[in-house]
């Protein structure tokens, strides 16, 4: 079993020091910068829109995980792809033509990744796996930081894993909501590659040891 690759998410950060903590992920051995986009209709919540974006991508090394949680996001998909995107995520309840959505995103170069809000079953992908790069399970509502993972989000992403198997994808499994030290292993032992932290890596005394720590989760199964 590999190690998780760990995107910090950029909610969590500090905004009065915002290079401070760009310059300090830079210097971990964090694998993404997470760039959450909210627009306040698809969830209650308004994020960063593309000043933010221009200012991190002049700051940060690590390639952005830009996940949309917007209504129509296919408006903005060209945008995010020239302002340095390396994964788009887009929402499975916002793409009313999810395959042409997810065609696009890597036609403009970049990752295509599908988020899933915790209501929303995994099945669902079955017909575009084809199409997907990332898939990423939201383990809390999306809107807000800081709030407490769901559990049942360990048996989803157990699905998510035979589903990938059983039609041979080679699409990465991401999680993002709540997670730290006291669920990481569960969540790479169930199948996650890719962990989205806020709280746990921003709110840390040592950062740069949270991370390292979350990349070190991973245990062996027992028999």
């Amino acid at each position: 079993m590999t190690q998780p690759l760990i995107a910090p998410s950029l909610l969590a950060a500090d905004f009065a020091n915002l290079q401070r903590d760009l310059e300090l992920i830079n210097q971990s051995s964090a694998d993404y910068l997470h760039f959450d986009v909210m627009d306040g209709e698809f969830v209650p919540n308004i994020s960063f829109g593309f000043p933010i974006l221009d200012a991190v991508r002049r700051h940060c090394q690590k390639p952005l995980d830009v996940h949309l949680m917007i209504t129509q996001p296919d408006r903005y998909l060209e945008a995010f792809a020239k302002g340095g995107a390396s994964v788009i995520h887009v929402h499975y309840e916002a793409c009313i033509h999810l395959h042409r959505t997810l065609s696009h995103i890597r036609e403009l170069g970049c990752q295509a990744g599908v988020a899933l809000n915790p209501h929303t079953p995994v099945a669902g992908l079955e017909d575009v796996l084809e199409q997907i790069d990332v898939i990423l399970i939201m383990s809390v509502n999306p809107g807000f930081g800081g709030q407490s993972f769901i559990p049942h989000t360990i048996q989803k992403v157990t699905k998510l894993k035979q589903l990938l198997l059983a039609n041979q994808s080679s699409a990465l499994i991401e999680i993002d909501g709540g997670v730290g030290l006291n669920n990481a292993h569960q969540l790479v032992n169930a199948g996650a590659d890719i962990l989205v932290a806020g709280s746990s890596v921003f709110g840390a005394d040592d950062p740069l040891e949270a991370i390292r720590q979350l990349k070190n989760s991973r245990q062996p199964m027992v028999a």
